[in-house]
């Protein structure tokens, strides 16, 4: 942008300079000294509008070339946003497929045992609640959407104390330990994220908790445990892209 605006300057000193090289002598005879300084005058006045308007076109593009950076990181920001809540709906929905789910089968055991004759009472310990179940786990992840990292770390944590069986441990556990890197608990980010990677190795998420408790643990300045979880990163899911860039990390290293 800068050349083609040289260019276009230099091209049109060369031109004003030349149609004063060329005007001043075919008229040396017929002016007198008086005319050829104002003709010689006009010609300045006339370099100097010219170098001007080239200043004032080269600030515009400069402005809008400015504004131009500006919208693109605005909008790659904006990408960045949505990517995380459409992976934060995608994870809702299939907590809400889920609980349809448990509910139509807490619903079939319930008609069953209506269906059957009394027997002797029997004391039995209560069953937990599918719905109150759900509920929590909906608390703590709404909290997450919202941007409450400390509430939504604790209600996460609460729900895998009381529920560490349930379907939806698996996504607590990821989501609490994102929860808590995001309020800077790096120490409860990596157990959690290990214990993700640990109990279900076999979830899609898996290599990206690892990655996320090496991130966790370079936080903490724990460079040992940093370098083993890479190297088990790497050997256990060699081509995923969290795998692929702890191999590269530990060439480096």
């Amino acid at each position: 942008m800068r050349g083609g605006l040289a260019a276009q300057t230099a091209r049109l000193l060369a031109a004003l300079l030349l149609a004063a090289a060329t005007a001043l002598p075919a008229q040396a005879g017929v002016f007198d000294d008086e005319e050829a300084r104002s003709r010689i005058e006009q010609l300045r006045e006339q370099l100097r509008g010219g170098v001007d308007e080239l200043g004032k076109r080269a600030d515009t593009l400069s402005r809008n070339q400015m504004d131009f950076s500006n919208q693109v990181e605005a909008i790659k920001a904006d990408i960045a946003k949505l990517r995380g809540q459409i992976e934060v709906l995608s994870y809702e929905l299939e907590a809400a497929q889920k609980r349809q789910k448990d509910f139509y089968v807490d619903l079939d055991n319930r008609l069953r045992k209506l269906e059957q004759p009394p027997a002797e009472a029997k004391t039995e310990p209560p069953k937990p609640d599918p719905a109150l179940e759900t509920g929590t786990y909906e608390a703590a992840l709404a909290n997450l959407k919202s941007g409450k990292f400390k509430e939504a770390a604790a209600a996460f944590l609460a729900f895998i104390k009381t529920y560490p069986n349930s379907s939806l441990a698996a996504s607590a556990h990821y989501w609490g330990g994102y929860a808590h890197a995001q309020s800077r608990d790096h120490a409860g980010a990596a157990e959690l994220f290990g214990k993700f990677a640990d109990g279900w190795p076999k979830d899609d998420r898996a290599p990206d908790a690892m990655a996320s408790r090496v991130a966790s643990l370079d936080a903490l300045k724990d460079w040992k445990g940093s370098r083993a979880t890479l190297e088990q990163l790497a050997e256990r899911y060699p081509n995923s892209d969290a795998g692929k860039k702890a191999k590269l990390r530990l060439k480096k290293k």
